[in-house]
């Protein structure tokens, strides 16, 4: 999968409420009441990711999780990335907090 130019980029992350685009990766902090609910969120994001054959990059910081994805072989975001953003999006769920 190729590398999205920047104009193409914004364009698909439109609809990406949160996340920030920094150093060829996208970006989104979640809260969560607390660890437990943190951790089950990262458990979520894992089933998402080996489904899709994606690996992001991870910070559990008590009841933070920081998500940054990229395509490291593509040098950079992918449409594989935004689609997987949406995905992650998807699975927070309301008593995480």
């Amino acid at each position: 999968m190729a590398k999205l130019e920047e104009g193409e980029r914004q364009l698909l992350m439109r609809d990406l409420e949160g996340w920030t685009f920094l150093r060829d990766a996208i970006h989104k902090d979640f809260t969560f009441q607390g660890f437990r609910g943190a951790i089950a969120f990262v458990d979520r994001i894992a089933e998402l990711a080996t489904a899709a054959g994606h690996h992001p990059d991870l910070e559990i910081h008590y009841n933070r999780v920081v998500v940054s994805l990229t395509t490291h072989d593509d040098g950079g975001v992918t449409e594989a990335d935004i689609s997987l953003a949406a995905r992650i999006d998807g699975v927070v769920e309301p008593d995480d907090g």
